[in-house]
């Protein structure tokens, strides 16, 4: 380890000795681009100050000209395209089929007297039934208030909800199914 010791000093100390070097170059070097940016940069600016208007000039004319060149081929395009759309019949756009209900909704079915109480003794659709029932209960306010998915039965809806004094909106449907025919 005592020779590693002088080795390393003595490179410390040539590297202290070529620092103040480096730094000696490196100011006078930055000192030199300093100088020589001023002055040009006076030259450039004058320089810019007078090409600025034939610039912005050029600019401008290039802008315009541009869109007459763009539109120029764009016309000769159309001009082209045109006879072979002629020629061409693409077929009309399909429209969207009016959306068919399903036959078995649509079905008429009969009501027995217990039904027949809320939405009538005429034949209807389950659809037509359903919104009877529905009307009848908003109606005469039977739909729980604090919770909305619940109805509650007054004497005429109890016969058909088997006697039950509260039932979910989802099992209305259950319950109606059993009185039709």
């Amino acid at each position: 380890m005592a020779k590693k010791k002088p080795v390393a000093k003595k490179k410390a100390a040539a590297k202290k000795k070529a620092a103040p070097k480096k730094k000696a170059a490196k100011k006078k070097a930055a000192a030199k681009k300093k100088a020589a940016p001023k002055k040009a940069t006076a030259k450039k600016a004058a320089a810019k100050k007078k090409a600025a208007p034939k610039k912005a000039k050029k600019a401008a004319a290039k802008k315009k000209a541009a869109p007459k060149k763009a539109t120029a081929k764009k016309a000769a395009a159309k001009k082209k395209a045109a006879p072979k759309k002629a020629t061409k019949k693409k077929p009309a756009a399909k429209k969207k089929a009016k959306r068919k209900p399903n036959p078995a909704f649509m079905r008429p079915l009969q009501p027995d007297a217990a039904l027949g109480a809320i939405v009538g003794n005429k034949p209807l659709p389950r659809t037509q039934i359903t919104k009877k029932i529905w009307a009848y209960i908003r109606k005469n306010g039977l739909q729980d208030q604090e919770d909305k998915r619940m109805i509650n039965a007054d004497d005429k809806l109890q016969a058909i909800l088997g006697g039950a004094n509260q039932v979910s909106m989802f099992d209305l449907t259950k319950h109606v199914s059993e009185h039709v025919e």
